[in-house]
């Protein structure tokens, strides 16, 4: 069974690169983009806004380093709960707004959500896995520490297999 593209913008190769130069630097000017892409400053100026008003584009962001701020351990935990009406957007908001935790995600498989916590100290830690622990509907949970992080190319667009982009590129003329 192929999967099916849900897609709700037109974009065409000149909004992709846009999109992968932004991911790459969100500090790039106008200028710089206009220059590398051959286009007016105000046709980029309309292709970002448009980018951004059609939430393509949802904000941007300096990529700050973790280890600037002394936060040099990850840990990613396994969260079995109780299933019960409403659950998942419940207890994923929860665990998302606990200190410390940097990504939440709603699993389908053996466990029910996966936490990816961020902190200083083991006693930050320990504190941060008692309160998942203490979110009501939490039965279980099980956790394991990264010894060594590798850099990944973190961009959307130039992570785009040739088929994913062309299926974008093909949706937008539909």
């Amino acid at each position: 069974m192929e999967g099916t593209l849900h897609t709700q913008q037109d974009l065409d190769e000149t909004d992709l690169a846009i999109i992968e130069r932004v991911e790459e630097d969100f500090d790039v000017s106008l200028e710089t983009l206009a220059e590398e892409l051959d286009l007016s400053k105000s046709a980029v100026h309309y292709r970002l806004n448009k980018l951004k008003d059609s939430d393509v584009i949802k904000g941007v962001s300096a990529d700050v380093d973790p280890f600037a701020f002394g936060l040099e351990m990850v840990a990613i935990t396994d969260v079995s709960v109780t299933h019960e009406s409403g659950y998942s957007e419940n207890i994923g908001e929860k665990l998302n707004d606990l200190e410390g935790v940097e990504r939440v995600y709603y699993t389908m498989g053996d466990v029910d959500f996966v936490v990816v916590s961020r902190v200083q100290t083991r006693d930050q830690l320990n504190d941060l896995i008692d309160q998942i622990v203490a979110v009501e509907g939490v039965n279980e949970t099980s956790s394991k520490f990264v010894m060594q992080e590798f850099d990944a190319d973190s961009s959307l667009v130039s992570n785009l297999t040739d088929e994913a982009r062309r299926a974008v590129l093909d949706a937008s003329t539909d």
